[in-house]
């Protein structure tokens, strides 16, 4: 299997994307599936709306006028009986019409002196046909979609209990360094840990479930034991830190001792350029540099390509945005560049640094930049943050 050295973003980004498939499917119920993807397409079980119903509260017609209110209709209660010439019901919006309804005279427009009703009805106004929205067996929503509340309520609507989605990739984190304070202010050279509080945030926004997280000192016989026992419950494994060839960097030689392929190694990207990706027979190994916007700009360059194909995801391309400031990009590499979008424009957010957190606190994505000068007005691709 060739590995990609030192590739250029966007050929890591197809190699992450083509070298995963979708994981199996498992059945929920309709109310558990906001941001799930859906394992197969979805059809109504029944017409929508499933009977012909009232589009306003008023009286229900029957013939010409004036008419006699002969009784009322709630919804959920149907009329048994059907409405004769002269006839009118009350009727609350929602409710089902009585067989014979010429149309319906809004509450507000209706003249009633006792039991006697006058009005202007027009044949079928405010009248919801059975089947306007859909018919029983129409497609609703296809596979790969991710569900939002809407749709929830559309397949809640179409007669729907349970849904089929894609199981979400369980993550195991392995946070390497011998650098790391866990709690409190840093002191004797430590530096308090960015990464394993917030990875798991980020996961979930992207889909994941987090099972696992665990600190391991710099020493390879750790790395490997972890690294082995990660890949036999997680579908992905994220290391950080560990992804160059320095003196304490033992990632690649714990995956040669686990068997993993390597898919990825280097990307020829600012920041994020040590990240690697990897793969057993059971998971997917993201290594994302130890810098913290690194790191994160390894998460959605490799992981969200791999995630949104365990997932079954379909993603469009990356649209494009107009820059409202001069940026720039080494020779030969892409770079990535926090900011936000302003009326429609991209705007360069402080503290660029791949070591800084505060830039990407305060961003919604990355300005996507191959040329060495792009001028103000100029397009570049946009990668939004989860």
């Amino acid at each position: 299997m060739s590995t990609l050295i030192e590739g250029s973003w966007d050929a890591a980004r197809g190699i992450a994307k083509k070298s995963f498939t979708a994981l199996p499917s498992h059945n929920i119920a309709v109310s558990a599936g906001i941001n799930r993807v859906l394992a197969s397409d979805v059809h109504a079980l029944c017409d929508l709306p499933t009977y012909a119903t009232s589009a306003m509260d008023g009286y229900a017609v029957a013939g010409s006028g004036p008419w006699k209110i002969i009784g009322e209709v709630k919804a959920g209660m149907p009329m048994k009986s059907a409405l004769k010439a002269g006839d009118a019901v009350g009727i609350a919006t929602g409710a089902v019409i009585p067989d014979g309804t010429f149309g319906i005279i809004r509450w507000e427009k209706a003249q009633v002196d006792e039991k006697v009703l006058t009005g202007q009805a027009i044949e079928n106004q405010d009248i919801r046909p059975a089947a306007h929205e859909c018919k029983a067996g129409d497609l609703l929503i296809k596979a790969g979609t991710k569900l939002n509340p809407a749709m929830i309520g559309l397949l809640a609507a179409a007669g729907l209990d349970t849904i089929d989605v894609v199981r979400k990739p369980r993550v195991a984190l392995l946070l390497l360094g011998d650098e790391i304070q866990l709690t409190g202010v840093p002191s004797r050279g430590l530096v308090r840990d960015a990464l394993g509080p917030q990875l798991p945030g980020w996961l979930e926004k992207m889909g994941c479930e987090t099972i696992s997280s665990i600190y391991i000192s710099d020493e390879l016989d750790l790395v490997v034991n972890a690294a082995r026992q990660a890949c036999a419950s997680a579908d992905i494994v994220i290391t950080t830190g560990g992804t160059a060839a320095g003196p304490r960097d033992y990632l690649h030689n714990a995956l040669a001792e686990i068997g993993a392929d390597i898919l990825v190694d280097t990307v020829a990207v600012r920041p994020g350029h040590p990240m690697l990706l990897a793969r057993t027979q059971t998971s997917a190994i993201f290594g994302l540099p130890g810098n913290p916007q690194s790191a994160i700009v390894a998460l959605i360059s490799l992981g969200q390509p791999v995630i949104d194909a365990m997932l079954g995801e379909n993603r469009d391309d990356l649209p494009t945005v107009i820059t409202r400031d001069e940026l720039t990009a080494p020779a030969d590499f892409t770079r990535l560049i926090i900011g936000n979008l302003v009326d429609g424009q991209f705007v360069v957010e402080e503290y660029l640094g791949s070591a800084m957190l505060r830039g990407l606190a305060h961003s919604t994505g990355f300005a996507v930049v191959v040329k060495t000068l792009t001028a103000p007005g100029e397009s570049v691709r946009w990668l939004s943050l989860p």
